[in-house]
């Protein structure tokens, strides 16, 4: 809304504003089609090859026993006042410990935290949570219920709910987005950012507009915008993208990471197997467009930001850009073998690094 007295845009400037939107909606659709259009090959291919199986996927009925680990903590609940939304999180750690908040990213859900909830439980209260639409957390049904608005308000008010004022932040991929969001519109909430495989949603924006190699390997942003499709293409050959993510040679944990087991598999397989699993994950995608272009916020506390070399999501080049737009102590760090799966692929040493971090800052804080 404008202000009182001022000016309005001059004609010329609004037909460019408009112009400029046209072309970037074009550009978004028309991208949208040529992701659809490869989708739509490789649907052919795997009909043309094996009929029988392409069509064909099982529900996962009962979760593996890996999910009730007493180890990895306990299976909590918060209904939400405002949104009356459901969240569910796994708990580890003592009640009244500075909390630990882990947003996790796509397609995963809280179980992708299994390291962290087991390794920081002995000096915070971990939490890991479910986020909107995913899991055990409610999934509403309209995408204009996932804008990032939306998704950023839930952290504050789920913060709240554990009665808690502030935390230690940490959030990979589409988590990771959400957590530097957070932090640049709630920064007296978070004590310390830890941001794993995303860069600053500033630097994101800007590079994927630069580079069109970061824009093909965003291409799954495009193909999102699609109904109901994604979702299918999903449960192909009985979810074999979902495997594929997390175990294939290009995308997948390396052979130097730890990787995932048949009963880590199959976590994922029971939580996005469910009927309608997939649609409110894929949903945080069908809003980004609308939101963007993100304004250019800085982030004004201790940051920590690691890298997997080896992402074949994410250009390395965009964590160094990062820097820029961190006020405050920043540290990076790029290992080399790692994959976009992180906090799982070497577990160890991002824990250490994290733990690294936690007391560097404490310890410059009583100096």
């Amino acid at each position: 809304m404008a202000r009182p007295g001022a000016a309005c845009p001059p004609p010329a400037r609004r037909v460019m504003v408009a112009a400029r939107a046209l072309l970037f909606w074009a550009l978004v659709y028309s991208y949208c089609g040529v992701c659809a259009c490869i989708a739509g090959l490789r649907l052919l291919w795997s009909i043309g090859r094996r009929p029988g199986e392409t069509f064909r996927w099982v529900v996962r009925e009962n979760p593996p026993a890996c999910l009730n680990d007493p180890s990895l903590g306990t299976h909590c609940y918060v209904r939400i006042k405002d949104s009356g939304l459901r969240f569910h999180y796994v708990a580890a750690g003592e009640r009244g410990k500075p909390l630990m908040l882990l947003l996790h990213g796509f397609p995963e859900f809280w179980y992708s935290w299994r390291h962290q909830l087991r390794e920081f439980k002995s000096e915070y209260r971990v939490v890991a949570l479910d986020l909107r639409g995913y899991g055990e957390t409610d999934a509403p049904s309209h995408k204009e219920n996932y804008k990032l608005d939306c998704l950023i308000t839930d952290i504050k008010d789920i913060l709240e709910s554990l009665g808690y004022n502030k935390c230690v932040l940490i959030g990979h991929d589409w988590g990771g987005m959400i957590a530097w969001l957070v932090a640049i519109c709630y920064p007296e909430m978070v004590t310390k950012l830890i941001v794993v495989n995303f860069p600053h949603p500033s630097v994101f924006t800007e590079y994927i507009l630069r580079h069109p190699s970061q824009l093909i390997k965003s291409g799954y942003y495009f193909f999102f915008q699609m109904p109901w499709f994604p979702e299918f293409m999903f449960t192909v050959n009985d979810f074999k993208v979902l495997k594929g993510l997390f175990t294939s040679q290009a995308t997948g944990i390396g052979r130097k990471g730890c990787r995932l087991t048949a009963e880590d598999i199959e976590a994922y397989l029971y939580v996005f197997s469910q009927p309608g699993a997939l649609t409110g994950p894929i949903n945080h995608y069908r809003s980004i467009f609308s939101c963007l272009p993100l304004q250019h916020h800085e982030v004004i506390m201790p940051t920590l930001l690691l890298w997997g070399e080896r992402d074949a999501f994410m250009e390395v080049e965009m964590a160094e850009m990062t820097r820029i737009y961190v006020k405050n102590h920043f540290r990076l760090t790029i290992l080399s073998e790692a994959s976009h799966w992180l906090q799982q692929d070497q577990p160890d040493i991002v824990n250490k690094l994290i733990w690294t971090f936690l007391k560097e800052e404490t310890t410059r804080k009583r100096e």
